[in-house]
């Protein structure tokens, strides 16, 4: 079936579908984009970050400004730039920069729940409205004549719409759940690396306190 008469045959529901799913298509190559540059570079940075403060803490700074546009990175640099904190001020201001960062990783969850739900719903009410207009044009003199074919045939494409927004609600799942498998691991992954850095400054922050007063 053309695109046109595949419209023609969905009716006027296929307009938002395409909508939605155009929609769906520019924000979850955005996810894509995003979750690859993360998972490619953010893991070797964090160890390799970890690594070099237990020497020098000021080039794991500098180390993590230079990758600003990891979330790991604007985490960790934001409790390594306070000035002197105790260990209770540095966890805190890593878990208040955790949960910074988290909306980001879950971006654009409320729109692909919203086109998840939505989409058959309108797929739904094409078909309704495909019906009314196959059944509104039957005349009960014509019932089991010629007419009874183009009945057929009309019901066959009300149900276009419906199979339209069951494909756009199930392509946009499917990314949407593996999306947040991935925002569950980096959350996890947030709080293990977290953790380690926290550990590292309890034992720096207790090796100056016990440093003999000259």
């Amino acid at each position: 079936m053309a695109v046109n008469n595949l419209f023609a045959a969905g009716g006027v529901v296929m307009w938002p579908l395409l909508g939605f799913s155009v929609l769906s298509l520019a924000l979850i190559l955005e996810r894509i984009y995003f979750w690859f540059r993360l998972l490619t570079r953010q893991d070797k940075l964090v160890r390799d970050v970890l690594a070099v403060y237990r020497r020098n803490p000021d080039a794991a700074r500098k180390q993590l400004q230079e990758n600003l546009d990891l979330p790991m990175s604007r985490i960790f640099l934001a409790a390594l730039s306070l000035d002197r904190p105790s260990v209770d001020e540095f966890r805190l201001c890593l878990e208040s920069a955790a949960q910074a960062e988290l909306p980001l990783l879950r971006r654009f969850n409320t729109i692909f729940d919203t086109t998840i739900s939505i989409s058959p719903l309108l797929g739904l009410l094409g078909t309704v409205l495909g019906l009314i207009q196959t059944f509104a044009s039957l005349r009960l003199g014509d019932i089991g004549g010629s007419n009874t074919g183009n009945v057929t045939a009309g019901i066959s494409e009300a149900l276009v719409s419906t199979a339209s927004g069951l494909v756009v609600a199930i392509f946009t799942l499917l990314f949407a759940n593996t999306f947040r498998a991935l925002y569950q691991r980096q959350r996890a992954l947030i709080i293990e690396y977290g953790g380690q850095l926290e550990l590292l400054y309890r034992r720096q922050y207790r090796g100056q306190k016990d440093k003999p007063i000259k």
